[in-house]
């Protein structure tokens, strides 16, 4: 059980970690300490709605067409692959994220803000609903343990991001911190995309 959890949360955690729009408002807001906690809730509250939703929908899925599993596998697979390459391509670039100063900002604008970045991102769709519910699907009755390590990797993302902001804005300023996360990213996309490809193959 805790394995399955590590694993969500490993997973999870990877996808989440990247320079985006998302996590660039959350930094911004922390730094000006405006409306953090209603920004971490909606983000970490969506992330652990779509995971479900994937987790579900994918489970009741592979149940009645165990073939579906064999194409989720080779499509999440190649996504997994694609995100690994990118991450590590990432690495030889210069990089850094940088919160720009901006006015304080009113608490419905920020959380239509938030909205627009989480809901109307199709990467969202793609990572937690597709690419999570897909690995979540792997460990049968148990994938809701490999979800709850998700969803938890998610809420400590943003809880870290908005509320550590005045610390992590000087380390995510630095190149190698992200030339690090990125090495890691690629590492473990890859490690997963081969389990899947070994899934999809003695299906």
């Amino acid at each position: 059980m805790l394995q399955i959890v590590i694993a969500g949360f490993l997973t999870g955690f990877s996808l989440i970690v990247a320079i985006g729009a998302q996590n660039a408002f959350v930094l911004r807001l922390g730094l000006m300490r405006a409306h953090v906690g209603v920004a971490v809730a909606i983000c970490a509250a969506s992330d652990a709605l779509l995971i479900i939703v994937g987790t579900a929908g994918m489970g009741a899925l592979v149940q009645s067409h165990k073939s579906v599993l064999r194409i989720v596998a080779w499509v999440g697979a190649t996504y997994l692959l694609y995100f690994a390459f990118s991450a590590a391509k990432r690495v030889f670039k210069t990089e850094s994220l940088n919160a720009a100063e901006t006015n304080v900002m009113s608490k419905k604008a920020v959380v239509l803000s938030v909205l627009g970045f989480t809901w109307l991102n199709p990467h969202v769709y793609l990572d937690t609903v597709l690419l999570v519910g897909s690995i979540g699907s792997q460990f049968g009755s148990d994938r809701w343990w490999f979800a709850l390590g998700a969803s938890f990797a998610s809420l400590i993302w943003f809880v870290v991001l908005g509320y550590g902001s005045k610390a992590a804005a000087r380390v995510m300023a630095k190149s190698i911190t992200w030339r690090i996360l990125d090495i890691f990213i690629a590492i473990v996309m890859t490690t997963i995309a081969i389990s899947l490809i070994k899934t999809a193959l003695h299906r």
